[in-house]
């Protein structure tokens, strides 16, 4: 089957990428014809904040990738749906509203203009069908998307009933699968030595994440523990130094913003007893696997798809979403004497094959 997915891939980061780059590879190594048709420039500067791009690959680069989509050049969209004419199966990777007018347009070009008219197949891969942090455009384009399609693919039953309010077009659900950073020679390693009395809050910084309510447990939990924030804020970095002023924690609380290039993450994993998630809403995550790949316990609210990769009290705790009390529980309970050590000995890293032939199957059926 020749294949054809669209959306991120290297130079591009973060975990929308990684996800298309392992599909393709995943694909690919089930016989199939796979090109990822990929972004020259994929979104404008003021819609994404933060860094798009980055220097060196993360993992192993797919080979066969068109970097010729651009969001300034509506006349390459068409240009790609007719070329993609030729393909069985077209992937639209969809991570925001924002790339709906491009998709329409290859769409277009494709010859699905108001209902999926066309001899090519087209999914729509939703990692969200709609985002955390809503503007009012955001349902009448996804919304106009979904509604030209074949299938819609989502990540959970909650984000499948989603888009069901917005199209009949048939639904199927995937767990997202495991595409974690390709661990290096030299990369450090997470042997227990003992309590490190210091949390991670790894990622973008976004509000539905949930850093305030976690700043404020801290504040009020065990006072020996510090807390370390890595990653890209998307705008809150001054509030967030006058919120860690105001608590008191200046001296417990290390802020390390910006990307965090893979090399660098294992380092930080070493330095801390568990992943703390205080999200206050979720779809699919990658990152309690991540915390579990570097062999720490994970402590993360009941959202999304959060809760099904944790056993409550085995490796990790869950706690409901956006009370600072049952955050600060949670903390409190955490370290217990025993209960680092005990937490940290329950986890194992994922196995991500079998997640991976479930999603294939699940994409492919007819």
């Amino acid at each position: 089957m020749k294949i054809v997915l669209v959306g991120p891939t290297y130079p591009y980061k973060g975990g929308g990428a990684h996800h298309t780059t392992e599909l393709a590879h995943r694909l690919a190594a089930h016989g199939h014809d796979v090109v990822i048709e990929s972004w020259r420039a994929q979104y404008p500067a003021f819609l994404y904040p933060g860094q798009q791009t980055i220097d060196a690959p993360e993992g192993e680069p797919f080979a066969n990738v068109r970097r010729e989509l651009d969001w300034r050049r509506p006349d390459g969209w068409l240009r790609a749906g007719r070329r993609l004419r030729a393909a069985d199966l077209v992937v639209l990777t969809v991570l925001s509203p924002v790339q709906v007018p491009a998709y329409l347009g290859i769409l277009s070009g494709l010859g699905a203009t108001r209902r999926p008219a066309t001899a090519t197949r087209v999914t729509a891969l939703c990692h969200n069908v709609l985002p955390h942090e809503r503007k009012p455009y955001d349902r009448p384009l996804m919304k106009a998307l979904l509604r030209r399609v074949h299938a819609v693919l989502t990540h959970s039953e909650q984000q499948s009933a989603l888009a069901g309010e917005l199209t009949p077009a048939p639904r199927r659900v995937a767990v997202m699968p495991p595409h974690l950073p390709v661990k290096r020679p030299g990369d450090a390693a997470n042997e227990p030595d003992g309590v490190r009395e210091r949390l991670l809050f790894f990622g973008l910084v976004r509000p539905y994440k949930g850093l305030d309510l976690l700043l404020r447990a801290l504040a009020a939990g065990p006072p020996q523990v510090s807390l370390t924030v890595a990653g890209e804020f998307w705008g809150g970095l001054d509030e967030t130094r006058a919120l860690i002023a105001e608590l008191g924690l200046t001296d417990r609380v290390e802020l390390r913003p910006g990307y965090v290039p893979a090399q660098d993450v294992p380092g930080l994993f070493e330095r801390a007893d568990a992943l703390v998630l205080p999200y206050r809403s979720a779809t699919a995550s990658q990152n309690v696997w991540l915390g579990h790949e570097h062999g720490v316990p994970v402590i993360a609210t009941r959202v999304g798809a959060l809760a099904d990769h944790i056993t409550d009290g085995v490796d990790g705790l869950l706690v409901e979403p956006g009370s600072v009390e049952a955050l600060t529980d949670a903390l409190n309970r955490f370290y217990a004497p025993g209960e680092p050590e005990r937490l940290r000995a329950g986890v194992k890293a994922v196995d991500p094959d079998p997640y991976w032939s479930a999603y294939v199957e699940t994409l492919l059926a007819p």
